[in-house]
């Protein structure tokens, strides 16, 4: 019996995954359908330019989801059933910090962390864990009630980690074992038809939609399924003029005429979804939720620390901008911004360092002698330059998602003080290594240019 590889799991487990999120959020299959016009519309129109950071084919299949756990323990299991499918925590997100509202989460994302298995199947999932501890959001009794009523629930059963664990170690698992995973997995992150003890979920929604989204139900769920579009603002139109609501804004950079780098995205609003919902007399009602909706990205390449401090300078002179000519469109003013702060091009981004490029020889390279800088590789027509396209996600817009598609602001203490979590401390409780990003990136363009030095027998390789 053949070994079905981490990848092929991945791959099919997304594919599953989107097939009954579809079913239970039919209009997740409309915003599919509308990627996938505006990316054939966006090929047709601009060719193998609009491939550059990803084919058609990659694109298209490209989906993030996105869950909410309560404990560090439920993370853990969360870390065990994606080792299981080649993907590892990649970053250390604070979206406590980073809306307005009150959201009591800190999140890693699970995605592939090599090129390769990036091309094969680029799944992500954007992971985020309550924060109880917090008392800003969580007064003592409320904390004690909620961790209590966490530590008392099972979200994945002993056979499902077992398989996971086997298919981690054993890199894969039998197509029968193989099958009885994603089963199981996919389970897992269904929307219970359990139901909700109103008055809980009441009390926890009255401090976060999230929190209550997380504790005050006895299962976890697929928040969000988020397909990948070569023109979001031409996306966005479109699903408005089928009548269905976006939120506000798109987050993220603007629309401009120059490169497109980090991560924009947007989503329909969250949909009032039928749930049963037990009474304190015990009888059980019909009623409605809002915590589910249909998010959709637009990916650009991927920034270097000096880009991405360069990035939050220019949001934060949005901010200050706007703060001074009250009235005016933020978009109109980002782009501004954007024209001012950051290079037009992609050579720009890359001679100023602000930007990861993998770089291939040219097959039709000049004749006679290379330089020996990678600039004069790439100008004088030696080395060929791709951008690297971002593969993880920004605080900020995460934050603004989730803000769009609350029912409410929620309540916190500003006078007291938050607990501090950090990257160190996530990786501690889920016993695992949380790769940063900025190093995954770095590697992938220093592994080109001792590729490139190689090809060229350059026995130094200057990158300035």
């Amino acid at each position: 019996m053949s070994t079905i590889a981490p990848w092929q799991l991945r791959a099919a487990f997304a594919r599953r995954l989107s097939t009954m999120y579809g079913q239970e959020v039919p209009a997740y299959n409309t915003l599919v359908q509308v990627s996938e016009e505006v990316n054939r519309d966006v090929v047709g129109r601009d060719g193998d330019q609009a491939q550059r950071l990803g084919t058609i084919d990659r694109i298209t299949a490209e989906r993030h989801g996105a869950i909410r756990v309560g404990t560090p323990a439920e993370l853990a299991q969360v870390a065990r059933i994606f080792g299981a499918l080649g993907m590892r925590p990649v970053g250390f997100y604070d979206l406590r910090e980073a809306a307005k509202s009150a959201v009591p989460v800190i999140s890693t994302a699970f995605r592939p962390v090599d090129a390769d298995e990036l091309a094969r199947n680029p799944f992500r999932v954007f992971t985020s864990m309550l924060t109880p501890a917090d008392p800003r959001f969580f007064g003592p009794d409320l904390r004690s009630r909620l961790e209590t009523f966490l530590a008392g629930r099972e979200l994945f059963g002993p056979e499902l980690l077992a398989l996971a664990d086997r298919a981690e170690a054993g890199h894969g698992l039998p197509e029968d074992d193989a099958e009885r995973f994603l089963e199981l997995a996919v389970q897992a992150f269904e929307l219970s038809p359990e139901p909700v003890d109103r008055a809980w979920y009441a009390e926890l929604e009255a401090v976060s939609a999230v929190a209550a989204d997380i504790g005050g139900v006895r299962s976890t769920h697929i928040n969000h399924l988020t397909p990948r579009v070569l023109d979001i603002d031409d996306l966005y139109r479109r699903m408005t003029d089928r009548g269905i609501e976006m939120i506000d804004t798109i987050q993220g950079p603007p629309r401009w005429h120059g490169p497109d780098v980090l991560l924009r995205q947007t989503s329909f609003r969250a949909l009032a979804e039928p749930r049963a919902m037990r009474e304190t007399d015990g009888t059980v009602n019909t009623g409605a939720l809002r915590v589910r909706f249909g998010e959709v990205e637009a990916r650009g390449v991927a920034l270097t620390p000096e880009g991405r401090s360069r990035y939050d300078e220019l949001l934060t002179e949005i901010d200050r901008t706007l703060a001074g000519t009250p009235g005016r469109s933020r978009a109109d003013v980002a782009v501004e911004v954007w024209e001012r702060g950051l290079p037009d091009t992609e050579a720009g981004l890359r001679e100023r360092g602000l930007a990861y490029f993998t770089y291939t020889v040219n097959p039709a390279r000049p004749d006679g002698t290379p330089p020996e800088t990678l600039p004069d590789l790439v100008e004088q027509g030696w080395v060929t330059a791709t951008p690297i396209v971002y593969e993880d996600f920004l605080p900020r817009s995460a934050a603004g998602i989730f803000q769009s598609n609350l029912s409410g602001e929620g309540s916190r203490d500003t006078l007291a003080a938050g607990v501090d979590y950090d990257q160190d401390w996530l990786a501690g409780v889920i016993g695992r290594d949380i790769h940063n990003p900025f190093h995954l990136y770095a590697r992938e363009q220093a592994a080109s240019i001792e590729a490139v030095a190689a090809d060229l027998n350059l026995t130094t390789l200057k990158d300035i």
